[in-house]
């Protein structure tokens, strides 16, 4: 006769767990996948019940909508142009990233392949200015980007509302960690392929672009990818080098403030840009994730 046992649910638990531990893994696979889902999609959903939410109704709101309005999404193109906002934010974006990408590049290619001395020290010293806070540049490129440095009698660009102004301190931003990203990925290219490309007749530089970025193309689409993604999302220095006006280069951050007027804010419209917004990001992600989980892997297994 089988001996009765007061043990609770959770003592219960824990000795299937052990005696049966994949079905442990998959109910703990399980737990973090929805906790993941929903902490990543919640976000968007309620944007989208505020979205679709008439303004005067958005008042003590619950999981539904209080109605049906999806002319929000067409009323926020006529409120301000924020389709104008969504290319200059794009273009900066692009632009950054096209700069860190050549730069980072020449850089990767001289720590990753080439030896000489110092390069340790330089590498960690690149890297140890990438954690300063950006607020600790802002006052003194702010200056600068004014008009109001002067070296030797000649006085820095003004370059407040421009491009400049927003492309300049985002590629020193965000190169260390391009940098970073394609050392390891040109070290790992055997020195075989680029001294064939060599004795073939290609320079250094011609072997980088033939050979080296070609066999490193996950660590180029992810170091791309982040950058794009971070320079787009960005708003400290996009807020204080540009007035807010699209015409002057204002990312999409401006424009979603701009909803927000004097005495009423308009936040369904501003559900709806940030809807609208993400959406380039999205599909970037989307049509490059193959290439950013091998790029984010690569190295993680040594044959």
């Amino acid at each position: 006769m089988a001996q009765e046992t007061n043990d609770g649910p959770y003592t219960r638990w824990v000795q299937g767990a052990i005696r049966n531990p994949r079905r442990a893994y998959r109910a703990m696979f399980y737990v973090a996948a929805i906790f993941f889902i929903v902490t990543t999609l919640f976000p968007f959903y309620w944007l989208l019940v505020l979205a679709l939410t008439p303004l005067d109704q958005i008042v003590n709101m619950g999981l539904v909508p209080k109605g049906f309005n999806p002319g929000a999404f067409v009323e926020m193109f006529q409120f301000i142009p924020f389709h104008r906002y969504m290319f200059n934010s794009i273009a900066i974006a692009l632009v950054t990233t096209f700069i860190v990408l050549l730069v980072g590049s020449f850089a990767g290619y001289a720590f990753g392949r080439l030896d000489f001395r110092g390069k340790g020290i330089l590498l960690v010293t690149l890297l140890a200015i990438s954690y300063f806070p950006p607020a600790a540049f802002i006052l003194p490129l702010f200056n600068f980007f004014t008009g109001n440095v002067s070296v030797l009698g000649v006085s820095s660009p003004n370059w407040f509302n421009t491009p400049g102004a927003l492309v300049t301190p985002f590629s020193g931003l965000f190169l260390p960690l391009t940098i970073f990203i394609l050392t390891t990925f040109y070290g790992q290219i055997p020195d075989g392929l680029e001294d064939a490309a060599r004795i073939e007749g290609a320079t250094r530089i011609g072997a980088l672009f033939r050979v080296i970025i070609p066999l490193s193309a996950p660590g180029v689409a992810t170091a791309g990818v982040l950058t794009f993604i971070a320079v787009y999302n960005e708003f400290f220095f996009s807020f204080l080098m540009t007035d807010g006006q699209p015409q002057h280069w204002a990312p999409i951050v401006w424009g979603i403030l701009n909803y927000q007027g004097q005495f009423q804010a308009f936040y369904n419209l501003m559900a709806a840009a940030s809807i609208v917004g993400v959406l380039p990001v999205a599909i970037l992600v989307v049509v490059a994730q193959e290439r950013i989980v091998s790029g984010l892997t690569a190295g993680a297994l040594k044959e």
